[in-house]
């Protein structure tokens, strides 16, 4: 596991990022208050906690979870490539996709091997897909899973999504199993139901498990008894989950600045760089940054009339308040 906070930082309101290795059975919202119950809020208050992308009950995996000031930056894993581990009986189908469903359909006569490699090559790269009708899409305000189970109906609309990679890992029939790494908004349920149609049978998802999140491999995470056990030891820094932006250092009055929302002229040679989006810390002098230098925000650097300019985006609300202290 990558480096968790620091004791020093346990004595500040938790904020961070849990790759929790959902159980099967939980659904998204269950797993974030499981964990959210693990950290102390102000006063009474429950921590604030939020995911990065949804998992079906079904679903088994990686289901990022950010605390406190973290769930600013919820939509790096929302909007992230992810990828799936997952095994779909040919023989049937089910009104939910997946196995946690009412049968509606079966197959007698089931492809071979072959059939199934010649199909393929069909679903990868830019596709248009129909969500399932049991999802957590909004539909006038309710979800559409929740229409569904009312006896309701819902039409959702196709969307374009990328399968980066569609690799047969097993095949004995009628289970197939796939690993797939997808764009944001990709439903592997659809996928399934969409590969047994082309090949005139059945789709069902029987096992489904999210291996990474923007990258993240699995090593990362965590069971919910590890949890339990030592829960800040499981929490990582929020400036690891934004390790993809460069980090810009800003001395403590420039810092001060950037914490108030206002814009920098970047003087020191130190603080130039390359335009683009940053990650902002404030550290002593010339120090680099480390696991105890303060994540202040992140910004965007852009060229100015005389200097490159830094403007900020998301300041966490507790900078000024740390850099007082300091």
């Amino acid at each position: 596991m990558a480096e968790s906070l620091s004791e020093s930082n346990r004595l500040q309101p938790a904020c961070g990022i849990v790759f929790l290795d959902k159980p099967r059975g939980w659904t998204s919202r269950q797993a974030v208050n499981e964990i959210s119950r693990l950290f102390p809020g102000a006063g009474k208050k429950r921590v604030k906690a939020g995911h990065a992308g949804t998992l079906d009950p079904l679903a088994t995996g990686m289901l990022p979870i950010l605390i406190g000031e973290a769930t600013r930056f919820s939509g790096i894993g929302l909007d992230a490539d992810k990828t799936y581990r997952v095994t779909l009986d040919l023989s049937l189908q089910t009104d939910t996709l997946d196995g946690e469903g009412e049968v509606v359909s079966r197959y007698d006569s089931l492809p071979d091997l072959a059939a199934i490699e010649a199909v393929l090559p069909r679903f990868s790269g830019d596709i248009e897909q129909q969500p399932p009708a049991y999802s957590a899409i909004h539909v006038n305000g309710k979800r559409a899973h929740e229409i569904m189970r009312q006896g309701g109906e819902v039409e959702l609309a196709a969307r374009p999504v990328s399968i980066f990679e569609l690799q047969l890992l097993d095949f004995d029939s009628p289970l197939l199993s796939l690993q797939v790494r997808c764009s944001k908004g990709t439903y592997i349920r659809s996928l399934a139901l969409d590969i047994g149609a082309a090949l005139q049978v059945g789709g069902c998802v029987r096992e489904l498990r999210r291996l990474s999140t923007a990258g993240w491999p699995e090593v990362v995470m965590t069971n919910f008894e590890q949890l339990q056990a030592d829960p800040y030891a499981c929490l990582l820094p929020l400036a690891q989950w934004l390790r993809h932006l460069p980090p810009l250092v800003l001395p403590l009055e420039n810092a001060r600045r950037f914490a108030h929302g206002q814009r920098i002229q970047l003087d020191q040679a130190a603080e130039q760089g390359e335009q683009g989006d940053v990650a902002v810390f404030y550290a002593h002098a010339d120090a680099p940054v480390t696991e105890n230098s303060m994540f202040l925000g992140t910004g965007s650097v852009k060229p100015g009339m005389h200097r490159m300019v830094l403007h900020p985006a998301r300041v966490l609300p507790s900078s000024l308040q740390r850099l007082d202290a300091v």
